[in-house]
């Protein structure tokens, strides 16, 4: 398999494809970042947000980085005009943003991106959600995910992936005392056998990436936990 991933990886390159990401500063898009860099698949990496990012390794010199205002971007359509593939790792917590701020960001924010997006040319988009993601849920976190899936997948992308991982396996720089706890747990239960509630951040920025060059036999596709790590597995042995 990691043979035929190489060779997927190789011919991908020749297309010269561009893409970008959404939350390149959060756990799991600074690791996407960098694994979209070590591979180099594509000859030029976009990132929009609210701020620039700064960088010390001479590897992320080449990026481009476009600062928008989440509140106003419809004015700011030109920074996703031109990609080939849109990575969206958006998101924030209802703890830290309260509910109004929480809707904002991972519904309202992350669906304009993707209608963005799409208008300005982008025909393949990866979504990172979350297990038990559900329109119809009566809990607001899993109902606004579940909502904003079924939203940017009637926008009609070529080919659009949705990813919802579990409790992510990851240090956070914030503090989240219940998030450490739950890690820890996880990621004792992981390190003996495959959790279907948890996986390491690296496996999910891996499957998204490794996804991006294989050809599904439908244009949306919905990666659970298990499938995020075992693709995730894919490049993590090389």
């Amino acid at each position: 398999m990691a043979e035929d991933m190489k060779t997927l990886e190789e011919n991908f390159k020749q297309q010269n494809k561009s893409c970008f990401i959404l939350g390149a500063s959060g756990e799991t898009g600074k690791v996407l970042l960098q694994d979209l860099l070590e591979r180099n698949l594509f000859s030029k990496i976009t990132l929009i947000g609210r701020r620039q990012l700064t960088f010390e390794d001479k590897a992320y010199e080449n990026l481009v980085q476009e600062v928008v205002d989440f509140e106003k971007l419809d004015e700011y359509a030109a920074a996703f005009q031109g990609h080939d593939v849109g990575y969206c790792c958006l998101g924030t917590t209802r703890a830290k943003a309260g509910a109004d701020g929480f809707v904002r960001v991972d519904h309202d924010y992350v669906l304009k991106s993707a209608e963005l997006a799409k208008a300005g040319g982008c025909t393949q988009f990866h979504l990172e959600s979350s297990r038990g993601a559900d329109k119809k849920s009566s809990f607001l976190y899993l109902k606004v995910k579940g909502q904003v899936e079924a939203e940017i997948e009637a926008l009609g992308f070529d080919r659009y992936a949705i990813y919802r991982p579990g409790v992510l396996l990851v240090d956070r720089q914030e503090s989240r005392p219940s998030e450490w706890v739950a890690r820890k747990f996880f990621g004792a239960v992981s390190a003996v056998c495959t959790s279907s509630l948890s996986v390491p951040i690296q496996a999910v920025a891996r499957a998204m990436v490794s996804n991006t060059l294989l050809q599904p036999e439908q244009k949306t596709e919905i990666l659970e936990n298990k499938a995020i790590a075992s693709l995730g597995k894919v490049q993590g042995n090389k």
